[in-house]
């Protein structure tokens, strides 16, 4: 079975203007600083940004493709840093940080040019005989 401190491997996610619309559009979020650039920068941002859903949508997907399609995730706990802005570049890194009870805890740290995004933990159940690593 997986040990603390296993390292999961790093995922990186060029964040295309039709990634971050298309993903607002896809959790049903209208809000305009996820779409409009124009709209985004006179509101004070640099320009449009992933929406909160994708970012945990993100976050789970980067857990369960190393944990594989049987993992359950338990609990995901997450704090938003800077903004995920179009044109830049979401990478995740990660490590198991606690094992026990059949329970998996997951460090997950997303990053962007501007410095964290997203920082927090996944805990995860994997089927009897299972191991991601």
């Amino acid at each position: 079975m997986s040990e603390e401190r296993d390292v999961l491997p790093e995922l990186s996610i060029d964040l295309t203007p039709t990634l971050v619309v298309a993903t607002a559009l896809a959790t049903m979020d209208p809000t305009p600083v996820h779409h409009d650039p124009a709209l985004a920068r006179a509101q004070g941002s640099k320009d449009i940004f992933l929406n909160i859903l994708t970012t945990m949508g993100l976050v789970e997907r980067y857990v369960t493709d190393w944990a594989g399609p049987a993992a359950v995730i338990r609990r995901i706990d997450v704090k938003l840093g800077v903004p995920a802005y179009a044109g830049d570049r979401l990478s995740f890194t990660g490590a198991v940080v606690s094992h026990a009870d059949g329970e998996l805890t997951v460090e997950v740290r997303g990053a962007v040019s501007l410095g964290d995004h997203a920082i927090g933990t996944v805990t995860l159940t994997l089927p009897e005989g299972e191991d991601p690593c």
